[in-house]
C-alpha cells in the first residue's frame, strides 16, 4: 500500500478542517476569530491524537496546535487552512510545465527590477554586490541540467534576496510551490535558499502568500 505524499495529505487535512469548522457553531457568521482558532486548534489536536493523517504532516499539526494555544486568534488558523487549500489545489492541478513557468517567473521578476543570474556556476559561498536590490540566483549547472524543455526534471535551488511576500506572490501567480526560505543553506550571502521540486511535490510546507 502506497503512502500518501505530503501535498495530498496536507490538502486533505486543510479541506477537512475547513469543512469541520463550517459545520460547527464556530463556523457561523457571528463567530469570532478567537472562537474559530480555538475550534481548529482543538480539531488539529484531536487529529494528531487519532493519527487521522499520515505522519508526514504531524510536525506541522503539532506546531499549529502550539501556536493556537499560545496566541489564540493571532494564529489565524482558518486563514492558514484556506491559503493551503487554495494554493495547493491550484498547484496540484498543474503538475507539468514547471520549467516553462519558472522561466516566466524569472521574466516577471526581471520586469519588477530584480537582478537575475542563471549563467554562473555556484561551487562555494559567494557574495553579490547589488546595494540591496532584489535578486534571484540559480546555479548555471543546475539550471541547465535540471530543466529539460518545459519540464523540471530534478529539484532546483533558487537563492533569493527579496521581500518574501513578493516572492510568494510571484510563485503563486506562476502556479509554483517553493519551500520555505533557508538562510543557513544558502551559498549566497544575504540570500535565502528556496527549493522547487518536479511536479510541485514538496516534502514540506510551501511558502504561502499572506492572503
Amino acid at each position: 500500500m502506497s503512502t500518501p505524499d505530503y501535498n495530498h495529505t496536507l490538502l486533505a487535512m486543510a479541506n477537512d478542517g475547513i469543512a469541520a469548522l463550517a459545520a460547527s457553531s464556530a463556523g457561523s457568521s457571528h463567530a469570532t476569530k478567537a472562537q474559530q482558532s480555538h475550534f481548529l486548534c482543538s480539531w488539529m489536536a484531536q487529529a494528531l491524537k487519532d493519527r487521522r493523517y499520515a505522519k508526514c504532516i504531524a510536525d506541522d499539526l503539532t506546531q499549529w496546535v502550539r501556536l493556537g494555544r499560545s496566541v489564540g486568534a493571532g494564529a489565524e488558523l482558518k486563514s492558514l487552512l484556506e491559503r493551503i487549500s487554495h494554493q495547493y489545489s491550484a498547484a496540484m492541478q498543474a503538475p507539468t510545465g514547471l520549467g516553462k513557468r519558472l522561466n516566466a517567473l524569472l521574466s516577471a521578476a526581471r520586469e519588477a527590477d530584480f537582478i537575475i543570474y542563471t549563467d554562473t556556476p555556484i561551487k562555494s559561498k559567494l557574495k553579490l554586490d547589488a546595494d540591496g536590490q532584489s535578486s534571484v540566483i540559480i546555479c548555471a549547472d543546475e539550471f541547465t541540467a535540471n530543466i529539460n524543455g518545459d519540464e523540471l526534471v530534478k529539484p532546483l535551488t533558487l537563492y533569493v534576496r527579496a521581500d518574501e511576500q513578493t516572492l510568494a506572490k510571484l510563485a503563486y501567480e506562476h502556479t509554483l510551490l517553493l519551500t520555505l526560505g533557508d538562510k543557513k543553506a544558502s551559498l549566497i550571502k544575504h540570500h535565502k535558499a528556496y527549493r522547487l521540486y518536479p511536479h510541485n511535490l514538496l516534502p514540506s510546507l510551501a511558502l504561502l502568500t499572506s492572503n
